[in-house]
């Protein structure tokens, strides 16, 4: 996470689908895991019932890093602000947009009056401070805390070692409750999308009593999770089911519309297409084949997303890996024409770099048309010659047994068996297809218990920057254990640098960089298609962030 001028420049992002709203996020290959479960997307109650593309791993405003988690605590919970369908912050839990010092550093933020947990309990600024000191907490092991260390000493109290260090870090820490309704925040330079940025999860409230009695199993079951947004989730049951209902007590549920909204978690397409055709369901993504009934019918929606499926190669655990002409080989040898036309079908295109077309550079500009192709172009040929000098090199005689993970959706299934053959086919080498429920299939990622994973990211904000800093040495998204100097040295500097041209130029350098290099290897920009039933108005679909919006919906 991370901006500066850039964020006017990302709301300018069209929305691709319509009724329809988006953050980084480690997302999933494609569909989810489970089984569905029926519920009636019929009559004239407000009841929508949704397929649903994956299980979130976690429902913690401190600990959660996939788009999933990402969702549903979207509608369960809620920040300052929140985005509407232009991208654009709308005043939330704040009464009114900052107040910003001449200095562009200090916002200071009114709260609502009345606001209260979905336990009926008072919401108050203190509970900001809570729960970014929490996600800081190095005890915590957050993975999206670097989001927070943009407030003045946050990196000390990521950095603190001892309880005396940390306590000093907090109390230092540029966020105060100056009374109950009044929010002062300081930032460690100025930002000038920071307003946008407190839509984002990680700077939710959390309520310290009701976290600390869940213990480390914040955020597992309904019954430990508490938000203050404009549903509740009265139901969880995990790989197949969850159930969101209105939360009376949220602040505008007046203006909320839908009573309920059951989430079946739905493996396959098929599945999922047969559900939404016998009218189980309002909404469906589908691909390929499953479109053309549907072409030109205002059910057919296609959102094009800031996100990109792209497969990342361990190199502590595979030495072999950590030689530039192997990780080259092996992205060299990969069709990702074929992969989009063969195995994706879905609208979604071939990359021709790491940041997906549509982000802005921060700069006033498209960043993929200013930079143009920076991808591995493929050449099984070349890819032959390059791993065989990559492996001397290395000095092996060849390639460890290796597997690829990724996620054990049809789709993610699919992926996985495609790029194995392609490896197979293309440089002679074997890799075992590992696929995985999303949740262990992150965990994995996370943990860096890998070899090969497939896995995809989509953009926290709309700037480059949230691609490029996972890359950074020792970096918690840099699973692959990748070090680059120079790299390091043009992305802390772009993040300091205010002068947006400047910023921009150092950011086209550094992808450049990653990818001539095999860093990542980018395989596909994702675009999504979905079945939407003409009942149902007011969904956003955003972009990137969330994979969808609810509070505006309402069923017709």
């Amino acid at each position: 996470m991370k901006f500066k001028k850039i964020f006017s420049a990302a709301m300018a992002v069209t929305l691709a689908g319509t009724l329809l709203a988006a953050c980084g996020n480690n997302n999933t290959n494609s569909e989810p895991s489970g089984t569905a479960s029926t519920g009636s997307g019929t009559g004239s109650k407000q009841e929508m019932v949704m397929n649903y593309r994956a299980d979130p791993p976690a429902l913690d405003v401190s600990i959660a890093e996939s788009a999933a988690s990402f969702t549903i605590l979207g509608a369960i919970s809620e920040g300052l602000y929140r985005l509407d369908k232009d991208m654009n912050p709308q005043p939330a839990l704040a009464a009114e947009l900052p107040t910003i010092s001449e200095d562009g550093l200090t916002y200071t933020i009114k709260l609502r009056d009345g606001l209260v947990w979905a336990d009926g309990s008072p919401l108050t600024a203190k509970d900001f401070v809570y729960s970014y000191q929490r996600t800081l907490d190095p005890a915590t092991k957050a993975s999206y805390a670097f989001i927070l260390t943009w407030l003045k000493g946050g990196q000390a109290v990521q950095d603190a070692k001892t309880p005396e260090e940390l306590k000093k870090a907090q109390e230092n820490l540029g966020v105060k409750a100056l009374d109950d309704k009044t929010l002062e925040i300081t930032l460690d330079i100025p930002r000038a999308y920071f307003t946008a940025q407190l839509a984002f999860l990680n700077y939710y409230p959390q309520k310290q009593e009701f976290v600390e009695a869940q213990g480390d199993k914040s955020g597992a079951d309904a019954d430990k999770v508490l938000g203050a947004g404009p549903f509740v989730l009265t139901k969880w049951d995990h790989e197949q089911q969850l159930v969101l209902e209105k939360n009376p007590k949220y602040w505008d549920a007046a203006n909320v519309k839908l009573d309920k909204v059951t989430l079946n978690i739905v493996k396959d397409t098929a599945t999922g297409l047969n559900l939404y055709e016998s009218n189980k369901t309002d909404y469906a993504d589908i691909k390929g084949d499953q479109m053309k009934p549907y072409e030109g019918k205002t059910e057919l929606h296609r959102k094009s997303e800031l996100v990109t499926g792209y497969l990342n190669f361990q190199q502590s655990k595979v030495p072999a890996f950590a030689n530039a002409k192997v990780r080259q080989a092996l992205s060299m040898a990969i069709d990702r024409q074929g992969l989009v036309d063969v195995v994706l079908k879905n609208g979604s295109v071939a990359s021709t770099g790491y940041v997906p077309n549509g982000n802005s550079d921060g700069n006033g500009q498209e960043f993929r048309k200013v930079v143009g192709d920076t991808e591995v172009a493929f050449d099984a040929a070349k890819a032959k010659t390059l791993l065989a000098e990559g492996l001397a090199e290395a000095g092996v005689a060849s390639l460890p047994q290796v597997s690829i993970i990724g996620d054990d959706t049809e789709t993610g299934k699919k992926m996985l068996e495609f790029l194995v053959s392609q490896w197979k086919t293309n440089l002679g080498i074997t890799v075992l297809a590992e696929p995985l429920p999303h949740a262990t299939r992150l965990e994995r990622e996370l943990s860096k218990n890998y070899s090969i994973v497939s896995t995809l990211w989509g953009a926290d904000y709309n700037d480059p920057m949230t691609w490029l800093d996972m890359y950074v040495s020792g970096g918690p998204f840099n699973t692959q254990d990748w070090k680059n100097a120079k790299y390091d040295e043009l992305i802390k500097a772009a993040q300091k640098e205010l002068d947006t041209k400047v910023r921009a130029e150092k950011m086209h350098e550094a992808e450049k960089i990653l990818l001539e290099e095999a860093a990542v290897f980018p395989l596909y920009f994702r675009s999504s298609p979905f079945l939407i039933k003409d009942k149902v108005q007011g969904l956003i679909l955003p972009p990137y962030g969330p994979d969808f919006e609810l509070k505006w919906a309402s069923v017709k």
